[in-house]
């Protein structure tokens, strides 16, 4: 009783109290109490109480509903019964009670039927005991008809922690009880007030997908219920719930095919396709449209495979499904672009057609069908396109509203697309360039023209760009006529740059493609100057222009690097923010790669200087000042550096260049060293220097690694492990380079050791562990010969060990793929020569680490990991093979039986051992997932399972692990 009050109190706090911190107090104290086995009780002792008010009787229904999901292993076995009796007996006594606290107990009622096989439940199963139930009392049957309703949807419950062989059997049960249920269902049809509810029953249980002949479930009573309930309003929802199960029940794989199903399809489609006039009735609710507009996507979508034949018959549903598409609710026009987009896949696709034999054939079975889909396609574009236009109100849109407006232009897009590989791209520009310059569009130069419905039409045409031909040469020369027309509204100038972005390639094939240039790129500076919107499409489009017009624009670079210059020194009224800028340097940058060595090195002193200048000033201030300077300030700079670095293709005037910038560099280095920042962004540059340069980099990749070596001593910067894994990949195989990299590398390592001693130090430090760990990697690919006889391998390893389970994704991966990598050695052409060094190494862990390995399995990681971790451990397997078998068998038997059990335990073996002895790798997954499953199924029996394995109890001392 004591307890029963403080839940009453917590949950008047929780609910009452002006106090937040009391509020906070309440609710951390009653999620406490859900976890105790004391809540079983209370919460059902305050259900039984008369006094208890609803806050009280939602927080315990919830409870035990929770409890039952999760924690029933708890209760002795012999508490069954009891538990079954206490909820039916709520179940009736609330069957005029507060909903929210009848659906809690018909899903605990649920759940446990999922736990109990139906043998002990008594009465043939649930199912049985529901009908019994229902007979001895018919004032409550809405609340077993609620029941009746969740049990099928309890089957797929992952919260509820059922092993996954009782899951499997309980959908046994529910398959083999089918025919009871809609016996039940099909009486409750007398009681006219209880209609909708039968009728959500009903296509709950048509979700499990169990097999009933097409023609018995033609007339059953329930359809034909259904049917004739689409005619109401106040059962439609609920009658087109079940159309919509019956539709994909139809079309499931088991169903039997298209001809075993007709008999209910025939009865199902020309009912749909008589609600055919009410999508444009404007009487009808908005919600009603929308559930009669998911019945035509639902047919659509499950057969596809008859449409797609193009009979008469199927273009009827074809035209119904072009009505939704043009309904003004883009909610409701929307649910048909899943189907358009399928539809052109079979149209497409020669796996269609393989029916039809010989390549003539197909050929001309694949013509004939989007010879028939054409009109429907082109009316889809006119149909989709409008919806792309900016609204008169956008300036006041919310973020919400506009999140929404650019998710419509790219849902929009896409479809456009999928009409371009139907029609052809230059069929779909035709339709959409007569919107372009159609009356009212917008081709004057007033500002009160009207741009939205000419930027509409090149948001489209923009959208289909690369399904245009190079060779286009009727719509787009008119298109590129028309640009520099266009007033210079900001959003239509923003989409007028991208749109000549992404013609880029278009403009470099076609022979007026010169001569459009000079006009498109003071576009493009206009762009860059009206907002910082315009500014970041131009300076995007100005990025694809150089890439993919470099050969023509090389005689141009005195106007290029003018621009380029204003923009980088943010001259006038240029607006490019610095993310942006990079664009530009990119542009350049790829410009320059068109040009002959002698003229390229002149020209990359040229493009460096606006970044090389301001960074020169810093350093020449003094120490000091370069070390109060923020990072941003720094960083805008260094950053267009690496994006030089990385797209000039001029691997020796890279290398000059970078020599001749070295004392800015080291100077950063040297003062900076502590600022994450800036180190890497400088590290990003030398990486792209040595990934452009190569071998040219001489002495100055020498005086890197040397400057990296020492501050990684003192600042552990991850990104010194980044650009020192480049190198490895570069270099590594460099004979000439193995006695300077192997000191470099072994002092990285050795430094990170001991910076990673226990798992805290990886949760604290995930950067280095991810950077560490990914070196190691490389090392194993690169310059295996120098590293598995190294100093460093052994602790590397046990470093690695100790790491796997942290919580952090990517370090807890680049752990996890160094020791794949090392048992998967022997796989390489050359690895066989270090497989006794690792094996000296691997085998005195091997028990440790495949202990981790099943922990990280079974609890340690989250469930997100598990391919990874299987790889490992299959990696580990393939390398050791019965010695594997033996340390996965050892870790296992850990496993209390009470979490896992011995066939559970014996079949996760087994699949190990087929993959020892024939590498089959598939026959792994499911075991795996299976005993996964079964150690996590509740936060008890996850805690025992890593209590048995200790994960967490490794620790680097003196360089071992203990």
């Amino acid at each position: 009783m004591e307890l029963q009050n403080t839940v009453k109190e917590a949950l008047n706090a929780l609910y009452h109290h002006p106090d937040d911190a009391v509020r906070m107090q309440a609710d951390r104290w009653l999620q406490e109490f859900q976890r105790t086995i004391d809540a079983w009780q209370v919460s059902d002792n305050l259900l039984h109480d008369a006094s208890s008010n609803q806050e009280t009787l939602i927080f315990c229904s919830q409870t035990l509903r929770s409890k039952v999901q999760r924690d029933f292993e708890e209760l002795p076995s012999e508490a069954f019964r009891p538990l079954r009796d206490s909820l039916n007996s709520l179940l009736t006594a609330f069957h005029k009670g507060p909903p929210k606290v009848r659906t809690q107990i018909s899903l605990a009622v649920a759940a446990l039927a999922v736990h109990v096989p139906a043998k002990d439940w008594g009465d043939g199963g649930i199912v049985n005991w529901l009908r019994d139930e229902m007979n001895s009392h018919p004032e409550c049957i809405p609340s077993f008809l609620e029941l009746l309703r969740v049990l099928p949807e309890e089957a797929f419950n992952y919260k509820i922690a059922a092993r996954p062989d009782r899951r499997r059997q309980f959908e046994k049960e529910l398959a083999s009880a089918i025919e009871v249920a809609l016996n039940i269902l099909t009486a409750c049809l007398n009681i006219s007030e209880l209609t909708e509810q039968v009728l959500e029953a009903f296509a709950s249980w048509l979700r499990l997908r169990h097999r009933i002949p097409s023609s018995t479930l033609a007339s059953h009573p329930l359809v034909l219920t259904a049917l004739s309930s689409l005619s109401s309003d106040i059962l439609l929802e609920a009658s087109v719930n079940v159309i919509s199960e019956l539709i994909h029940y139809t079309a499931a794989r088991n169903s039997g095919g298209v001809v075993a199903q007709m008999p209910l399809i025939q009865v199902i489609v020309p009912q749909v396709m008589s609600l055919k006039s009410q999508l444009r009735d404007s009487s009808k609710d908005e919600e009603d449209v929308k559930a009669i507009a998911r019945l035509f996507a639902d047919m659509g979508d499950s057969y596809l495979e008859l449409i797609a034949n193009g009979s008469d018959e199927s273009m009827v549903i074809v035209h119904a499904l072009l009505e939704v598409a043009s309904h003004p609710e883009y909610d409701i026009a929307s649910m048909t672009f899943n189907f358009w987009h399928n539809l052109q896949i079979y149209l497409i696709e020669r796996d269609s057609y393989v029916s039809f034999g010989n390549e003539a054939s197909i050929e001309a079975e694949r013509n004939r069908r989007l010879l028939v889909f054409r009109s429907s396609y082109e009316s889809l574009v006119s149909l989709v396109s409008f919806r792309v236009q900016y609204p008169q109100d956008y300036a006041d849109l919310s973020r919400e509203d506009l999140k929404d407006f650019k998710k419509t232009r790219y849902d929009v897009a896409d479809v456009l697309i999928d009409a371009a590989l139907v029609l052809g791209g230059e069929a779909t520009l035709k339709i959409l360039y007569m919107k372009l310059v159609e009356p009212g569009g917008s081709t004057g130069n007033g500002e009160h023209s009207n741009w939205r419905s000419a930027e509409a039409a090149l948001y489209c045409i923009r959208a289909i760009s690369d399904y245009i031909s190079v060779t286009e040469a009727e719509v787009m020369p008119q298109v590129m006529y028309l640009l520099p027309k266009l007033p210079h509204q900001p959003q239509l100038l923003t989409t007028v740059c991208l749109t000549i972005g992404a013609y880029s390639k278009w403009l470099d094939a076609a022979p007026a493609g010169l001569s459009f240039l000079p006009s498109l790129i003071d576009i493009l500076v206009s762009g860059m100057s009206v907002s910082e919107d315009t500014a970041a499409a131009a300076a995007l489009a100005f990025r694809h222009i150089c890439n993919d017009c470099g050969k023509k624009l090389c005689g141009s670079l005195d106007g290029l690097f003018n621009i380029y210059q204003r923009a980088m020194i943010g001259e006038g009224t240029f607006k490019v923010s610095a993310e942006d800028s990079l664009h530009l340097v990119e542009a350049l940058s790829v410009v320059i790669t068109e040009l002959p060595s002698d003229h390229a090195k002149k020209a990359l002193e040229v493009l460096c200087l606006p970044a090389v200048t301001p960074l020169q000033e810093v350093i020449n201030q003094g120490p000091l000042v370069l070390g109060q300077t923020t990072a941003r300030e720094l960083t805008v700079h260094i950053d267009r550096l690496a994006n030089i670095f990385r797209y000039v293709n001029h691997p020796e005037a890279v290398a000059d260049a970078v020599q001749r910038l070295w004392p800015i560099f080291k100077a950063i280095f040297d003062i900076r060293a502590w600022d994450m920042r800036t180190m890497e962004s400088l590290c990003r540059a030398c990486k792209n220097a040595v990934r452009t340069s190569k071998r040219f980099m001489g002495l100055t990749i020498g005086a890197m690694l040397e400057e990296i070596q020492a501050l990684y001593k003192q600042h552990h910067q991850s990104c010194f492990l980044y650009l020192s894994s480049e190198v490895i990949k570069i270099f590594g195989s460099d004979p000439s380079c193995a006695d300077y990299l192997k000191i470099l590398i072994e002092s990285l390592f050795s430094h990170t050791i001991c910076l990673l001693k226990k798992i805290q130090d990886f949760t604290s430090r995930p950067d280095i562990a991810d950077d560490c760990f990914l070196l190691g990697s490389r090392c194993i690919r690169y310059c295996p010969h120098w590293f598995f006889p190294s100093a460093v391998f052994p602790p590397l390893v046990d470093c690695a060990m100790i790491g796997i389970t942290v919580q952090h994704r990517e370090a807890s991966n680049s752990i996890l793929t160094f020791l794949s990598d090392i048992f998967d050695i022997t796989n390489s052409s050359h690895g066989e020569k270090y497989a006794s060094i690792r094996d000296n190494v691997v085998i005195p862990r091997g028990p440790t680490i495949t202990r981790i390995l099943v922990a990280s399995l079974t609890g340690a990681l989250p469930s997100s990991r598990l391919e990874t971790v299987i790889y490992a451990l299959l990696a580990l397997t393939r390398a050791y093979r019965s010695r594997a078998l033996e340390w996965a068998q050892d870790s296992v038997s850990l496993i209390p039986s009470t979490a896992a059990t011995e066939a559970e335990r014996s079949r996760f073996l087994q699949a190990l051992s087929e993959v020892a002895s024939r590498g089959d790798v598939h026959a792994l997954t499911i075991p795996i997932e299976e005993l996964s499953e079964v150690c996590r199924r509740n936060r008890t029996v996850q805690e025992i399972v890593q209590g048995a394995l200790r994960p967490l109890e490794l620790n680097l001392v003196n360089g071992v692990v203990v």
